[in-house]
């Protein structure tokens, strides 16, 4: 059972992710809690759910098929600039977390998240100076992962650049991408 807050009448939430089966649950989830939902699988469809729509909250996926969800935050918060904006990744990196929150992000969740953790997520205000720091430090194909995460974000996701400023093949980067994000 959720130990979230109930929704008031006027919180509409907006999710935007290219899975259409994980929007579905969620989707799901999130009407049975009260809110008002709508979805979006792309940034055109998702700037104009916002915009005729004027969400509260919005979980935004960090790799769109088309685009990146770091792209579209700054857009979307333009349209909706209310909106509560917590970004959803299966490819987590610090670097993408920091981006995502200088960008104004609320919150950032790796998946696989449910709806308690999505609002738990916008519930939480401010940082947790409990939060345990984690006895092992990640590994090297951890460190790797993040750092090839960085290097492509500065180069606003391209490939070709990002393989040329790494020193590597762009098919070996492409082939590297395309794997789950290593675990720490």
């Amino acid at each position: 059972m959720s130990t979230t807050t109930p929704p008031t009448q006027e919180q509409r939430l907006l999710i935007i992710d290219d899975d259409e089966m994980f929007c579905h649950v969620l989707s799901r989830a999130l009407t049975r809690r009260g809110y008002q939902v709508s979805v979006a699988h792309d940034a055109d469809q998702a700037l104009t759910l916002a915009a005729s729509e004027t969400p509260t909250m919005a979980t935004l996926d960090l790799k769109l098929e088309q685009s990146s969800g770091l792209k579209l935050l700054p857009e979307l918060l333009a349209v909706s600039p209310k909106c509560r904006v917590v970004v959803l990744t299966g490819y987590s990196s610090i670097a993408t977390a920091v981006e995502a929150i200088k960008l104004g992000a609320v919150n950032y969740l790796c998946k696989p998240a449910d709806a308690d953790d999505v609002l738990s997520a916008f519930e939480r205000q401010e940082g947790d100076p409990n939060t345990e720091v984690a006895d092992n430090p990640p590994s090297v194909n951890r460190i790797t992962w993040e750092h090839i995460q960085k290097v492509l974000q500065e180069h606003d996701g391209n490939i070709s650049a990002t393989a040329r400023a790494l020193g590597m093949h762009r098919r070996t980067l492409q082939r590297k991408l395309q794997k789950r994000p290593v675990r720490r």
